[in-house]
């Protein structure tokens, strides 16, 4: 077994039951906590859409909206003046051109205002079960540090991800990345000592080499 099936496979040991952090009922519903996430964190997005859901939770609720109603609910999750107009458009759009569906097509999603690929992953992953790896920063940190992926650029890491994950596991392993990023593999400060991968790991080996040539 090579390192990066090595990685993947304790991964999915201590992950494998994690799912998406944002909660959604519909893709739509996704689609749209998706697009507030942006610089959010997905507890402050799950808080907001508990109450906004339990009153507007459709293309038709969104697309009638005024943008100032809409970022009178919203407002707390930042940027609220571009999320409430790109959800109302986004909205509008789903109504005249798919009647009222969000597509199950890459394409076709990012070309709605607010999403762009990785939200676009996110809802074909998670809502449609449609295999997709969404890069964000925890899964570009991660898999670059561990090996998985060798590029600061998010559709190049994707596009390596797509080439050393079994495809059947790429919505999985999206999930485990962005875990071991959130509890152990943080960007200040992460927990080394307590990861299960140290020993695999290049950002670590690379780190404590120089260390161990001085002693």
């Amino acid at each position: 077994m090579s390192n990066r099936e090595e990685i993947l496979r304790i991964l999915e040991e201590r992950y494998h039951d994690r799912a998406c952090g944002l909660h959604f009922g519909t893709p739509f519903e996704l689609l749209v906590s998706t697009i507030l996430s942006a610089q959010c964190t997905d507890v402050r997005v799950n808080q907001v859409t508990s109450k906004l859901y339990a009153v507007h939770n459709t293309p038709q609720d969104f697309a009638s909206m005024s943008q100032e109603e809409l970022e009178n609910w919203i407002h707390s999750c930042g940027f609220y003046h571009n999320k409430a107009k790109n959800i109302i458009e986004t909205s509008r759009i789903l109504l005249e051109k798919y009647g009222g569906e969000v597509p199950g097509d890459l394409e076709a999603l990012t070309a709605l205002p607010g999403v762009g690929r990785k939200t676009a992953n996110v809802v074909l992953s998670n809502a449609m079960g449609i295999p997709a790896i969404a890069v964000d920063t925890h899964v570009q940190r991660v898999s670059n540090r561990l090996g998985l992926a060798h590029s600061d650029n998010v559709l190049h890491t994707e596009q390596q991800l797509m080439e050393v994950i079994p495809r059947e596991k790429w919505s999985a392993a999206h999930h485990w990345l962005i875990w071991h990023g959130r509890e152990i593999c943080s960007s200040q400060r992460p927990k080394c000592g307590i990861c299960p991968l140290q020993a695999l790991c290049p950002h670590y080996l690379a780190a404590v080499s120089p260390q161990e040539g001085a002693v």
